[in-house]
């Protein structure tokens, strides 16, 4: 391990700030899908005007669910117990999301091939569906975070597993996929906005605007809910650089635990102000036809929401409700020294490859959506 030129805990670390990266990456990116998807009822009442909402999202989201594969893919790789937790605990949840989500390429490309308009309306509400329930579940899967989940390991780290979907649906976790839900419709507004032009963008810009004060409203409710519930903590100091061993540490439930890193580092209350203010400034640009600065305000307010969560767990990425000391952590959940510095060199090469296309594709698409292109463009959906 001596030719690695960082530590262990440093990798820890660093891949610890790289799934947050990757997530945000995923809300920012593919969030504006989903928003949009979720908005397709409200803003479109023709189906020239459903046409050309979905001509916003068609030549992109395919690009934009790359973020998603990465963050799958850090976790397998990078935190494989955590993988293994969750994908087994959330197992149902994640069928709703892959459904869902299988159900937006599927509507894109039947949707247009049957003039009928009962053919249409139905796609078009699978299209609302594949928009809704991602962003509903994963919202109320960060809110099983904060709660913890009932998991636990038994002396030869086997997992089991003592929950259920409907154990997941508990008022405080659907009170942040209600939070997920409002922050990706604000979010979908601010793009159609900038990418439409009439009726259409109108209506984006109002219910935009109300998602906007809907999120800087719910969020704040939930904080203040956060810390009136039981928060986890390590007891002992642990070892950062040690072997990865989840019962190697002492950890408990405590009330208002989840506050302690931000009495910690109160630099760190900026993060809930960013997801706040950046809400609130959507909203107040949406209004004022500012629909650029108003997608840039929502990209800050996702990145601020998403960050308030991470400090407040930090270290914890998985908390047992069942048995806190079976909880995970990023110092005992991760791979092996090796792995995770191969991972970071392979990280180094591809991520800015990921950027660089992205940034040429949303050049290359730059510009309104409207009916005279839909008419000049054979793709078009």
């Amino acid at each position: 391990m001596d030719t690695i030129p960082l530590d262990y805990g440093t990798l820890r670390l660093i891949w610890w700030l790289l799934l947050g990266i990757l997530l945000i990456g995923f809300a920012v990116m593919d969030g504006f899908d989903l928003g949009i998807a979720t908005l397709l009822p409200a803003v479109a009442r023709t189906d020239e005007e459903r046409r050309i909402v979905l001509n916003v999202v068609g030549p992109v989201w395919e690009g934009n669910q790359v973020w998603l594969i990465l963050g799958g893919g850090a976790i397998f790789a990078a935190f494989p117990p955590l993988y293994a937790v969750s994908f087994s605990g959330f197992y149902i949840a994640m069928f709703l999301i892959l459904f869902a989500l299988i159900l937006r390429p599927v509507g894109f490309k039947f949707r247009s091939k049957v003039p009928d308009p009962r053919w249409r309306a139905a796609w078009d509400w699978a299209l609302f569906t594949s928009g809704l329930v991602p962003a509903l579940v994963f919202g109320v899967a960060m809110g099983n975070v904060l709660l913890g989940v009932p998991f636990h390991f038994d002396d030869t780290l086997r997992i089991f597993y003592e929950g259920g979907l409907f154990g997941l649906l508990t008022p405080f976790a659907l009170l942040c996929g209600l939070v997920s839900v409002a922050m990706l419709v604000m979010h979908g507004a601010g793009m159609l906005a900038m990418k439409t032009s009439g009726a259409i963008a109108e209506r984006a810009r109002r219910y935009g605007s109300l998602a906007a004060l809907a999120t800087a409203a719910l969020f704040v409710i939930g904080g203040l809910w956060v810390a009136r519930i039981d928060g986890y903590a390590l007891q002992v100091a642990v070892d950062i650089a040690g072997p990865s061993n989840p019962l190697a540490k002492i950890a408990l439930a405590q009330p208002g635990a989840w506050m302690d890193n931000y009495a910690r580092w109160p630099v760190a209350w900026l993060l809930p102000l960013l997801g706040v203010a950046g809400a609130l400034s959507s909203a107040v640009l949406l209004r004022t036809g500012r629909a650029g600065l108003a997608f840039l305000a929502s990209s800050i307010s996702i990145v601020g929401i998403i960050l308030t969560e991470g400090v407040a767990t930090f270290p914890f990425l998985l908390p047992s409700s069942t048995q806190a000391s079976s909880s995970l952590t990023l110092w005992d959940a991760s791979s092996s020294h090796m792995t995770l510095f191969i991972m970071l060199l392979a990280t180094a090469v591809f991520l800015p490859l990921v950027l660089l296309y992205t940034a040429w594709v949303f050049r290359v698409l730059r510009g309104k959506v409207d009916q005279d292109g839909m008419g000049r463009n054979p793709n078009a959906y």
